[in-house]
């Protein structure tokens, strides 16, 4: 089995790509199973962000068409389209990959915290589905371990920086003043509850919450004093915002440009920043062509975040030293599982030749021998049935002049000290 890394992310797609490849959570078990059976995989577990889709297999194939060709059949998408945007790493260089991800050196933002959680979710959704066996779980763990030593040992997590807080620096640089700006925020996940604490400390304190359930969006909402409202009450709410910023699961807009342009001629044309977040997007991208609307995307966020990057780029440094050393670590561990089967029959066998000396010496003890005559007969017969095998297979070795299975002898059984002391 080869372990397989397959995904498109923010610096191989656009985010028209990505969001067409992107997979709802109410898809992932159907999805799961279907990667599995279709193309051929042992183990797989699939992530999906606004910035990369990526699929973590274990699988006997030996390319990566197979899972292209059932990738683009899920999102009726051209296989060949997927293969000029999508990348494959393999065995150790997947391991590296999956934990560079985790501990956000892939990121859109170097360093931002989210994705781990994200990757958290998605291994646990993959092992409800039934589709982790141990050598993904192995890897998972590994990945984890990893990531959290880089966290730790390293300041890549320093100084908040995220897709929700370029957002809020993006909106301070257009709004001279955000205490008295009005802010609606669409949806009420992980990333929302991120761009509502940044904006309550950059002053905002008039901000409303729309989400499907209004359960979750008054949840969210209490805790920074917010109004909560379902999407459909977004229209109105949508006269009296400044700022909005989109950030949900939904597989279609949510804002239309009819919907905005209404809300400008009631609002005489005083300008709204936007900020759409999600993949797929939540806001129409026709929206831009209104006057008066500043729409930012997630692709339109990189000038900001390469600000905040350099200030990570000496801890991304020892991050990927430790990265390196966790891949390493993860494929001599996974090498040495290969040797499980062996060490358990040589065990197995030399269990079975001590049982079989040592029922012999009690014959010879109860037939009056006396102990230490039985003793060194037990030493000898049982050196001798140990290293008859070894010997008979090491001198075939030599008259086949095989003095790689003879060096490799030496390091097996310790021998170089012997030869010292000749």
């Amino acid at each position: 089995m080869a372990l397989l890394a397959l995904g498109i992310n923010h610096k191989t797609a656009s985010v028209s790509v990505r969001e067409k490849v992107a997979f709802a959570p109410e898809q992932m078990s159907e999805a799961l199973a279907q990667a599995c059976d279709v193309a051929q995989l042992k183990e797989v577990a699939i992530l999906s962000t606004c910035n990369r889709t990526e699929l973590y297999c274990s699988t006997k194939l030996e390319g990566t068409r197979a899972l292209l060709e059932w990738l683009g059949q899920y999102h009726s998408l051209d296989p060949d389209e997927l293969q000029t945007c999508s990348y494959a790493y393999w065995d150790q260089d997947a391991a590296q990959h999956m934990m560079r991800v985790a501990s956000g050196l892939d990121s859109l933002v170097l360093g931002e915290p989210q994705i781990l959680g994200q990757l958290k979710s998605a291994y646990a959704v993959s092992q409800e589905s039934g589709v982790v066996g141990a050598e993904l779980a192995r890897l998972f763990q590994q990945t984890f371990t990893v990531a959290k030593k880089v966290r730790t040992d390293t300041a890549i997590g320093e100084n908040p920086v995220s897709v929700a807080y370029a957002s809020v620096s993006l909106a301070q640089h257009i709004f001279s003043d955000l205490s008295s700006s009005k802010a609606l925020l669409i949806g009420a996940g992980e990333t929302i509850e991120l761009v509502a604490r940044h904006l309550s400390e950059a002053g905002v304190q008039n901000m409303t919450v729309a989400n499907r359930t209004l359960v979750r969006a008054e949840t969210l909402a209490a805790e920074f004093n917010a109004k909560a409202i379902l999407l459909g009450d977004i229209p109105e709410a949508l006269e009296d915002a400044d700022i909005v910023i989109a950030s949900t699961a939904s597989q279609l807009p949510i804002l239309g440009k009819g919907a905005v342009e209404s809300a400008l001629k009631k609002r005489k044309h005083r300008p709204i920043f936007m900020v759409d977040i999600a993949v797929p997007r939540d806001i129409e991208p026709e929206v831009a062509e209104l006057d008066d609307v500043y729409l930012y995307t997630v692709d339109d966020l990189k000038e900001v975040i390469e600000e905040n990057v350099r200030s990570r780029e000496s801890a991304a440094r020892e991050a990927e030293a430790i990265v390196e050393s966790g891949a390493c670590d993860f494929m001599r561990q996974l090498r040495s599982l290969g040797a499980v089967e062996t060490v358990m029959g040589v065990r197995k066998q030399g269990e079975e030749l001590r049982d079989a000396e040592l029922e012999k010496a009690m014959r010879q003890l109860q037939n009056g021998k006396s102990a230490e005559d039985v003793l060194n007969n037990l030493a000898r017969g049982l050196t001798n049935k140990l290293l008859h095998s070894p010997t008979v297979q090491l001198r075939k070795a030599s008259a086949e002049g095989r003095d790689d299975f003879l060096e490799m002898a030496q390091q097996l059984f310790q021998l170089s000290d012997y030869k010292k002391e000749d």
